[in-house]
């Protein structure tokens, strides 16, 4: 087996043994490494001591035949980033060749929403359309995913014992297996109350949710559902779960709630990656003012 391949494997266990990342992660940083080390077999490159900035920036020249998005590239840089500082901490390389080369500079891209009117309007639709029983698990479905703010996978993991009702909260095992406390509010509560009504033998670890035939919801199941009534509200180009979720966190900030409190909720292990949020915010101001103001 090729050196660096035996590195790389040792880097994926790492990242799933210590650093407990999802699995989604490790696949990732498997599929964009490995593409890289075909790289480095190809220029017969066999020893991260042989590996140079100019090489990695040869790679990122090679990989531009295949048209990637600059946030792909800045995800395999990333990926690269990581490995060497991997390498250089077991002490198979002295230094990072990929340290200095930047991201290519990428335009922000604000997340798609949904008003606040048209999510109400979900709930009208799904009484319309559905029985009692069924139309209680949709509403459950999508109160969880916009109330609590979660990702379709913290979705679909939740069991019964991590609902607080009394307290009002979820114990929510989010990316990294990092596990943090998400509050609900007097709507989703009572709701989510109503729709266990309709369930038998509940038991501390069943699905907090269950599909018609009893069994864990699952994110394609989740992802159809939301597609199919986001569709029927909004003309937004994006139509998933996690539509829902940059809708609660904007609609927060749109009411005053504090940035810090909204990362906390959201589970972001850094700032920045909430604050896109203000900038939606933002914009949305400057829509309404250009839409309604008299000066505008």
């Amino acid at each position: 087996m090729n050196i660096m391949k035996e590195y790389l494997q040792e880097f994926l266990t790492e990242l799933s043994g210590v650093r407990r990342v999802s699995e989604n992660t490790v696949k990732s940083y498997s599929r964009d490494l490995s593409q890289y080390l075909l790289f480095c077999e190809e220029k017969k490159i066999t020893d991260p001591h042989l590996i140079s900035e100019k090489k990695v920036k040869l790679y990122l020249v090679w990989i531009s035949k295949f048209d990637y998005k600059k946030t792909t590239i800045s995800r395999k840089l990333s990926a690269i980033r990581t490995f060497h500082n991997f390498l250089m901490k077991m002490e198979y390389s002295s230094e990072n060749p990929a340290k200095k080369i930047s991201n290519p500079k990428t335009g922000r891209t604000l997340p798609d929403i949904i008003h606040l009117d048209n999510y109400k309007n979900i709930f009208k639709l799904v009484d319309e359309e559905q029985n009692k029983g069924n139309a209680l698990r949709i509403k459950t479905i999508f109160e969880i995913l916009y109330g609590g703010a979660l990702r379709v996978s913290e979705l679909c993991g939740l069991n019964v014992r991590d609902l607080d009702l009394k307290a009002g909260t979820l114990r929510v095992l989010g990316k990294g297996s990092k596990q943090r406390i998400v509050p609900l509010g007097h709507n989703s509560v009572a709701l989510i109350k109503e729709y266990l009504k309709t369930r038998t033998k509940l038991t501390s670890g069943s699905p907090l949710i269950e599909t018609i035939r009893g069994n864990r919801i699952y994110p394609r199941m989740v992802q159809r559902i939301v597609s199919k009534y986001l569709s029927k509200v909004s003309d937004i180009n994006k139509r998933s779960p996690h539509v829902l979720r940059h809708a609660a966190a904007t609609h927060m900030l749109d009411k005053g709630a504090d940035i810090i409190a909204v990362k906390e909720i959201l589970g972001h292990e850094n700032l920045s990656t909430t604050q896109i949020y203000t900038h939606v915010s933002v914009e949305r101001l400057k829509k309404s003012y250009k839409t309604a103001h008299p000066k505008s």
